[in-house]
């Protein structure tokens, strides 16, 4: 590590933005608010140090361009904004320490390709549900007309919350010419998961994020008096839901994948009458696209088997689904090799989250991400936590994975 990076720069950074946007709940940078219009302000004035040219996209992506003699980029991206009552370390992590990393390159002249720091506008989806909004938007896989019409709690449409802040929702998928000349993608981020701190690691190397296959279920039985109507003669629709549920753990873990049933509802939903309709929602993720595949096909199957036992019926809706994104074979080997030199140790995981990593290696940009050990595998909560040994480690592992990263572009 050289002695022009500074880790402890970075945490000291971290806290100070989370006073800056954060309060008793925890953070309180949700996109297109006032809160992440104050935290973009404080990291512009940090960027104003440096010598980089900042700019917009149209997609609200906020870019700082260091100069190089090749124009082949290097890009570093993270995302600022943070759910409600988030962590203090989801998405700015990356973005700080990527500052952190950009100010070294600097101090040592022009570095020989251009390096880029990103931050992507509205990775959460908190406001509206639609995650990877600027990064989508680059990757050319967001259609404006499929976001336009999406609300808050309020009622204040995303096409007219994006407005004001200089965004033009039909003209957003020009961001994609900002990619023209990557050459490697790189993104720091906290595992929000438990296996590194179960190893007892402080970091690993990303090997891709899963694919997601996300659906509602309803089961259609008949509503029935509680007291009147027989066991036996009860078509109860709610036993479609239960029995699914525990079918589809089993199928989780006889592939190697997550499943999640996240929300049950029923009708007419009282405790006098047998469930005539319940609606669940059913998540499914892995890092092969088989694999996938299969335990969608085992979860519809197995429906229909529950459906005919229950005498219910049975209907599925998709929600959304987006394929896995497998990370770039060398970038793993580089950002192996950059931890274990930082760390000593390594280990390889999947994400099972949704990064913006997974966008821009949607549009073909070779990609890499390194996890830190997240504290009780907690995020998206104010008592999200890494260690701050653990945080300056990573800081110096990504700059050391930049310099390889930047090594590797350059010989091609």
């Amino acid at each position: 590590m050289t002695n022009l990076l500074q880790p402890a720069r970075t945490v000291a950074e971290l806290k100070e933005l989370r006073a800056l946007t954060g309060n008793e709940d925890g953070a309180q940078r949700v996109a297109f608010t006032d809160t992440w219009v104050a935290a973009r302000k404080w990291f512009r004035a940090k960027l104003a140090e440096l010598p980089v040219e900042v700019h917009q996209d149209p997609a609200g992506n906020l870019w700082a361009t260091l100069r190089g003699s090749s124009d082949k980029s290097l890009l570093i991206g993270g995302h600022i904004d943070s759910v409600p009552n988030g962590g203090w370390l989801d998405g700015c992590l990356n973005l700080v320490a990527g500052l952190e990393v950009l100010r070294r390159i600097a101090a040592e002249g022009t570095p020989p390709v251009t390096v880029r720091l990103v931050d992507w506008a509205d990775e959460e989806g908190a406001r509206f549900g639609r995650s990877l909004f600027g990064s989508s938007a680059a990757s050319g896989a967001l259609v404006p007309d499929d976001v336009r019409n999406l609300t808050d709690r309020n009622g204040v449409k995303l096409v007219d919350a994006v407005r004001p802040h200089g965004i033009d929702l039909d003209r957003a998928t020009e961001a994609r010419q900002e990619l023209n000349n990557a050459a490697a993608y790189l993104e720091l981020h906290i595992e929000q998961g438990p296996v590194l701190e179960s190893m007892s690691l402080p970091m690993g190397v990303v090997l891709g994020t899963f694919g997601v296959e996300r659906h509602t279920i309803t089961f259609t039985g008949q509503a029935a008096h509680s007291g009147s109507t027989p066991m036996a003669h009860r078509r109860d629709a709610l036993g479609g839901v239960s029995k699914l549920h525990l079918a589809i753990r089993e199928i989780a873990v006889q592939h190697g994948g997550v499943c999640t049933v996240g929300k049950v509802t029923t009708e007419p939903g009282i405790v006098t009458a047998v469930v005539g309709e319940a609606t669940m929602t059913l998540d499914q993720r892995h890092l092969n696209a088989t694999s996938l595949a299969a335990m969608y096909t085992a979860a519809r199957e197995a429906s229909e088997r529950i459906a005919g036992e229950e005498k219910i019926e049975v209907a599925w809706k998709k929600l959304w689904q987006i394929q896995p994104f497998p990370f770039h074979p060398t970038l793993i080997e580089l950002c192996d090799e950059a931890i274990r030199e930082t760390c000593g140790t390594s280990h390889r995981l999947p994400s099972g989250p949704l990064h913006d990593a997974a966008e821009v290696c949607r549009a073909g940009v070779p990609t890499i991400m390194l996890f830190v050990q997240s504290l009780r595998g907690i995020s998206h909560n104010r008592i999200e936590d890494t260690r701050e040994e653990h945080l300056e480690l990573s800081v110096g592992a990504l700059d050391r994975l930049a310099t390889k990263a930047m090594a590797w572009i350059s010989g091609q």
